[in-house]
């Protein structure tokens, strides 16, 4: 329903997370995941700071962090990126992606706005949040 809210709609987004040892609950923020329903809109970018990180844990596996990431980025994507999710909505890969696990990328609490555009949504908390 584009126009509700003057042009704008609205979004939700989560930061991703890095948890390079859960049992020490210390991460760093690594990337933001922003879904417009009403736009069928969903996409991952990802920054990582790897000094960040090697200072939380020197021995994390920093090329699997790296792929984790690329592996959520996809999912958004969609197409031959997104494997098995390929077919799903953009709603039930966000969905997918906000769930709560325990792996060493996590992602937060979702959040919500307006936008009149998502892409500059995910840019914008990407460089307001992450960097």
């Amino acid at each position: 329903m584009t126009g509700l809210h003057n042009g704008r709609d609205v979004f939700e987004y989560a930061l991703l997370r890095i948890v390079p040892r859960v049992e020490r609950g210390e991460m760093i923020n690594a990337g933001v995941v922003v879904y417009c329903g009403a736009r069928r809109f969903v996409e991952a970018r990802t920054h990582l700071d790897e000094a960040r990180l090697l200072a939380l844990d020197p021995t994390v596996d920093v090329a699997g962090v790296r792929a984790a990431l690329g592996a959520v980025e996809g999912l958004c994507e969609g197409g031959a990126r997104a494997g098995q999710a390929a077919g799903e909505d953009a709603g039930r890969r966000f969905r997918w992606l906000i769930a709560p696990r325990s792996t060493i990328v996590q992602p937060g609490p979702v959040h919500t706005g307006l936008t009149a555009d998502p892409a500059a949504e995910v840019a914008r908390l990407l460089e307001l949040l992450v960097r």
